[in-house]
């Protein structure tokens, strides 16, 4: 079972004890992204993370990575749409050192100007980098389109020139008034003593930003999803084409049905999409479909990489396969088979420490009910027909539906009219 405490200065702790274990995962989970950011400083939320790892006043960046690694440990960081989590994880005998790391890391940062300026380029080189992925860059256009009216539409990395306008006031203004204890959560998973935990963590982080709340101004999610067409031509041998219903937000009841909806659609191999446009047509080598969601919107998008001259007969079979459901929904066989498809997912995710840790954290981080094992496997058994038909009829509507797509396309005007007049005719 899992226990919360709060810190001295607010920050609220979940640990989870699997006593079975030789190890623990340590997680530190801020409301932190680039839903939170503005049209200037966009991207400060992941620049914030690479500067954590760039020294203390105890460490330098070299010190950082030693502590962890002597141990045998792992640590790292990633920023997200709406968090930032640094993480590490280490044998449980280590953990006292995790703690005083990332402790260190989160209360100690020097934010050094010459820090600063060299990671500017390491950061522009990597928003290069994802510029030579198509799969990733339809998705950030997709992504953009979809949520063109609120910040969920920013880029996680930024821009070239939000990045290099950034200076040591910037980021450290934004990590004072983001990183609160009422936007805080420490979450630990794994082998532990949790009163001698709590009160190493609370040595550690309970007077960092001691009486601050965050003062950030109201961010919406309301937005009006519409429908568009939006391509990139680029010289490179396959099409990339991503599509973009609405989706359900993470933490709604529909979440379930339209997980079962995606694995239906193109979410495993034996999917639908998958079966009938790739291993009986051959059209493409890969189509697939997902499910993304934050904590008021969602996305349920369907990706394929092929070739442009099967384009518009894999957007007709996609149209048809969609029509299709909408109009006979599933089979009951179809139901059982994906209920059990997602138990299975979802209780193989949490076989590591690291999915249990940030689950209850985001959970505890956002007010929400934290869930045992047994009750999600609840919910998914009793998703019935009519749930599926609710989600079906809500979520998958063509005058809702964004497409980018990025690939050798010669005239984009003729080929978004071919496009547009497949899915909104």
């Amino acid at each position: 079972m899992h226990t919360i405490r709060e810190l001295d200065n607010g920050i609220k702790v979940i640990m989870h004890n699997i006593p079975y274990l030789k190890s623990a995962t340590l997680g530190i989970i801020i409301n932190s992204g680039s839903f939170f950011e503005n049209e200037m400083n966009n991207g400060v939320s992941h620049f914030i993370e690479h500067m954590l790892f760039k020294g203390t006043k105890k460490r330098n960046s070299r010190e950082i990575a030693e502590a962890m690694d002597d141990i045998g440990g792992q640590i790292n960081a990633f920023t997200s749409k709406e968090h930032t989590c640094f993480y590490g994880k280490v044998i449980d005998e280590h953990l006292p050192i995790a703690i005083d790391v990332l402790g260190d890391m989160i209360t100690n940062s020097n934010f050094d100007e010459k820090e600063i300026q060299k990671e500017k380029g390491v950061i522009i080189e990597e928003i290069n980098m994802y510029k030579d992925f198509p799969e990733d860059l339809v998705f950030e256009m997709l992504t953009e389109q979809t949520y063109r009216d609120i910040t969920l539409a920013y880029p996680i990395l930024g821009t070239t020139d939000t990045v290099r306008s950034f200076n040591k006031d910037i980021l450290y203004t934004y990590f004072k008034k983001r990183y609160t204890p009422d936007q805080m959560v420490i979450s630990i998973v794994g082998s532990f003593s949790k009163d001698k935990t709590f009160k190493l963590l609370n040595e550690t982080f309970g007077s960092f930003n001691r009486n601050n709340k965050c003062s950030g101004d109201h961010i919406s999610y309301d937005f009006e999803p519409g429908h568009s067409v939006n391509g990139l031509s680029k010289d490179i041998e396959q099409l990339n084409l991503a599509m973009g219903f609405q989706g359900p937000p993470t933490y709604s009841d529909d979440v379930f049905p339209m997980m079962i909806v995606n694995n239906i659609i193109g979410g495993t191999i034996s999917s639908r999409l998958f079966q009938e446009i790739r291993e009986d047509r051959g059209l493409v080598y890969t189509i697939e479909s997902s499910l993304s969601s934050y904590n008021g919107a969602g996305m349920f998008s369907i990706y394929a990489g092929l070739t442009q001259e099967n384009a518009v007969a894999v957007a007709e079979l996609i149209k048809s396969e969609i029509d299709r459901l909408r109009d006979k929904l599933i089979s009951d066989a179809e139901l059982e088979k994906a209920k059990e498809q997602l138990k299975g997912s979802y209780i193989l995710s949490l076989e590591g420490t690291f999915n249990k840790m940030y689950e209850l954290g985001k959970n505890l981080l956002h007010d929400k009910p934290i869930e045992t094992p047994d009750m999600v496997l609840h919910h998914i058994n009793n998703i019935e027909m009519g749930d599926i038909g609710k989600v079906v009829k809500k979520y998958l509507d063509w005058k809702q539906m964004n497409l980018s797509y990025v690939g050798p396309v010669e005239n984009t005007a003729s080929f978004d009219e071919k496009i547009e007049n497949i899915f909104y005719r």
